[in-house]
């Protein structure tokens, strides 16, 4: 019988390549989540049979134990953004992710990956940083041989990144940005879920794998590279951290006032604070040259899913073209 995968939010952005890549593999995948109905397109992957859905929420011992039952090996892609509310940092990225390690290391699940961030620090300003570094360092004491992967900012169609941003640019003259000076190394979805692999092959030794691709940029320059594939010109308008202060503030207390009925989407105090930090390899971190991969380039893929945001979406080059022409 071919081997079995559980991978906890395996219909999210990361979590489906990774699906994806495993059914390619000719594994068996599981795919657990709080909504299968939702996650029904994952089936498609594989064969009848080979890629299915189940209920699960990390937050719920036994619904963990049962998702991972006879599993090869476990990958958590779980995360949140949410520092409030029942799935907040703590629940999800530190309690859930020790849930899971413990787990894996009772029912003798031979390997564990588990998606964290690059930022991850137990002393961070940022309450996400915090709860990351934390999460890792219970995993890594209940699943010692854990492979744990740090990626920068994940570029990829279903992206909440340079989408974000490229819906904003076809809507406004002007894109406003905080941390417009701080760095990034963004990388592409297909490589973080190729590291993945790796490391649910038994191919990766265990330990951190902070993985950026080729390209460092600062925020304001990766709206520049942005707005170019685009083929739209616009304002790219650094802002002082003040402003940003007290739009995220007033933000959170509309959230709280509301008990989150309100939820804020633009901006909290806590998003606020890792826009300052660069978001990068460090010098002496293992990466993708380890797992011997070699990352995508932006230049490379984003044309591929940023087309629908220019003027004329597909049509847009032609036209350029067009009036290159010479009139008879």
């Amino acid at each position: 019988m071919s081997k079995l995968v559980t991978i906890y939010g395996g219909s999210g952005f990361v979590g489906r390549y990774i699906a994806r890549r495993m059914a390619k593999e000719g594994w068996r995948v599981r795919v657990a989540v709080r909504r299968p109905n939702e996650a029904l397109f994952v089936r498609p992957y594989g064969v009848v049979g080979q890629v299915e859905p189940v209920l699960c929420n990390i937050r719920d011992e036994a619904s963990v134990r049962a998702a991972m039952q006879g599993a090869d090996a476990v990958v958590n892609c779980v995360g949140t953004f949410a520092s409030g509310g029942k799935n907040n940092f703590d629940a999800v990225q530190v309690e859930g992710a020790a849930r899971i390690a413990r787990l894996a290391a009772a029912e003798g699940v031979a390997q564990l990956v588990h998606l964290s961030a690059i930022g991850a620090d137990a002393g961070s300003d940022s309450a996400y940083s915090r709860s990351k570094a934390e999460g890792e360092a219970a995993i890594k004491a209940a699943f010692p041989a854990a492979v744990i992967l740090r990626p920068s900012v994940i570029f990829g169609n279903e992206d909440h990144f340079f989408n974000r941003f490229a819906g904003m640019a076809r809507l406004s003259p002007v894109l406003p940005l905080f941390g417009a000076a701080t760095r990034f190394q963004p990388v592409h979805v297909e490589d973080v879920a190729r590291a993945a692999v790796k490391g649910i092959k038994g191919e990766a030794a265990p330990g951190i794998y902070e993985l950026g691709g080729p390209d460092v940029e600062t925020f304001a320059g990766l709206m520049t590279q942005m707005l170019g594939v685009i083929h739209r010109r616009r304002l790219v308008l650094p802002l002082p951290r003040l402003v940003g202060r007290v739009i995220a503030f007033g933000a959170d207390m509309v959230q709280a006032f509301t008990l989150r009925l309100v939820e804020n989407k633009l901006l909290t105090g806590d998003q606020l604070k890792g826009l300052y930090h660069d978001n990068v390899v460090a010098a002496d971190a293992k990466g993708f040259a380890d797992l011997g991969i070699t990352p995508s380039a932006m230049g490379a893929v984003l044309p591929d899913y940023l087309w629908p945001y220019r003027p004329s979406g597909q049509y847009d080059a032609i036209k350029a073209s067009a009036k290159n022409l010479r009139k008879a």
